[in-house]
This record gives structure tokens, C-alpha cells and sequence, in this order.
């Protein structure tokens, strides 16, 4: 995700390759990364002495596992000297008070991205903290917008934002390969099942948000009485499937609010 957000602005000229230093976990996939990242980007361990430098820059993108927080924070050292650097955190479930207590002498932000942002199609929800200036703000949206659609909520709501936009392509992509299993079964070939259930997918998508339809009237425009659609629509009530999508996004929120 942090390679997603930051090679669009090194690629546009919004931010200098040279600026910037990339923080890796061991010294194997510092190999692994700069062959991903454009050359004039400094990559290093978190053992190397330089990560020093890194948390003393005046911007900070934390996107590491949840798990791994404290293990991070070990290596930030002491409160950066001078104006409070803005420290922007994409971890899923870390509340902002536990980000500024972990993190003191800087201005927190959390961000909750999502895959599609890989191809500049994502959303991003945006939560302030404390102190965090017009300016900054600004700057932050910059980082989130040539790649995501940016919303501002409060951070009350990002659990449930995070568990349908940031776990919603795996449910989607779920759909995609049961559709195409089922293409499958019925005679098509894998190749051929597949492509036609990702541009069903997408083009369902883009029907509903260009026309403004409610979901609800998209089916019922599909299903015509007697019909093939309503037959399979039936099957699909009777096995849950709008129950298991419900409980899937209530299970998500609810493993968000457990990382605290």
C-alpha cells in the first residue's frame, strides 16, 4: 500500500525520489524492495543507523501490520526537535489517542486505504487528529487523491469503512470466482469464465454509480418474471447469501475494533 501511494507523486513530480527513505523490516527484502521502487528512493533496515534520519522527517507514513506497532515505535526514538513532524497511519484498528501516545511530539493522522488504489480506482477515509493544521491536511489529501476517492469522517466510523472498502475486494473478488466456478460447470472454459465475470463485476459497478441506481432497482430491471435471473436470485436467498454479506461486514468492523 505505501508503494501504491507513493510512486504516483515520486512519478508526477509531487514529491522528490531523493526525499525520501523507505523503512523496511530486515535486511533481505531491502533487496527484495528497491528493484519495486524508483532507484533514486533511499530503501534501508530497521536495524540500519540511518532510520534515525527517517523518523526525524518533517512527513511520516506508517503502514505496517497492527501486530507490529510497538516493535515499530521502539525504533522512533525520542520526540523529533522542532515543528511536530505529521505522522500518517494507515494501520487498521489503531485509534488515533493510541497513535499519539505511541508516538509523541507528532501531529497523527489515520488513513484507511484500499487495494483498488493499486489502480488509481480506491477509497481512502481520512480521520484528524489533534492539531493537525489546514496545511497539513491539505497535504495529506494531495498524498490520497491521484490514487483514491478521499473521504473525511470521524474516526468513530472508520471500522465500518474499513470492513466494507478495505475487506470489500475480497468478498467481491469471492463472487468473481464462485460466478466464474459456476460459468465452469456449465461449459465455459476457465480463461474465458473468468474475464466474463470480472467485466460483470465492473460493469455492474459502473452501471450503478453512473446512473445513480439503487441497488434494488438494478435487480429488478434484471429480473423478469418466469425468468432465468429471478430462478437463480431465488437460490441465492435460500443459501443467504444477503445475510452472510451483511454479518461478513458486521465481522470485519468487529475484528477492527479488536486490534485496539
Amino acid at each position: 500500500m505505501a508503494q501504491a501511494l507513493v510512486r504516483p507523486l515520486v512519478e508526477s513530480g509531487a514529491l522528490r525520489g531523493s526525499e525520501l527513505i523507505a523503512v523496511v523490516g530486515r535486511e533481505p527484502s531491502v533487496a527484495r524492495l528497491k528493484p519495486e521502487l524508483p532507484s533514486e528512493i533511499t530503501v534501508i533496515s530497521g536495524s540500519d543507523p540511518r532510520v534515525h534520519e527517517a523518523w526525524q522527517a518533517s512527513v511520516q507514513l506508517l503502514a505496517v501490520k497492527p501486530q507490529q506497532l510497538d516493535q515499530v515505535a521502539v525504533t522512533a526514538g525520542n520526540t523529533p526537535s522542532g515543528e511536530a513532524p505529521l505522522l500518517i497511519s494507515v494501520l487498521a484498528g489503531v485509534t488515533l489517542a493510541r497513535l499519539q501516545s505511541t508516538f509523541p511530539g507528532r501531529v497523527c493522522v489515520r488513513a484507511v486505504p484500499n487495494t483498488p488504489c493499486l489502480v488509481a480506482e480506491g477509497l481512502c477515509g481520512l480521520a484528524w487528529g489533534r492539531d493537525v493544521s489546514p496545511e497539513q491536511k491539505a497535504w495529506v489529501r494531495r498524498m490520497f487523491e491521484p490514487v483514491s476517492e478521499v473521504l473525511e469522517l470521524p474516526e468513530s466510523q472508520l471500522d465500518a469503512f474499513l470492513a466494507l472498502t478495505s475487506s470489500g475486494p475480497a468478498y467481491v473478488a469471492l463472487m468473481a470466482e464462485a460466478m466464474a466456478d459456476g460459468a465452469v460447470a456449465a461449459g465455459l472454459p476457465r480463461v474465458l469464465a473468468h474475464h466474463l465475470a470480472h467485466r460483470t463485476l465492473a460493469g455492474t459497478a459502473a452501471l450503478l454509480q453512473e446512473q445513480e441506481l439503487h441497488p434494488g432497482q438494478l435487480k429488478d430491471m434484471v429480473a423478469s418474471p418466469g425468468g432465468t435471473t429471478i430462478a437463480a436470485l431465488r437460490v441465492l436467498e435460500k443459501a443467504g447469501l444477503r445475510s452472510a454479506l451483511i454479518e461478513a461486514v458486521m465481522a470485519a468492523t468487529e475484528r477492527g475494533r479488536a486490534l485496539r
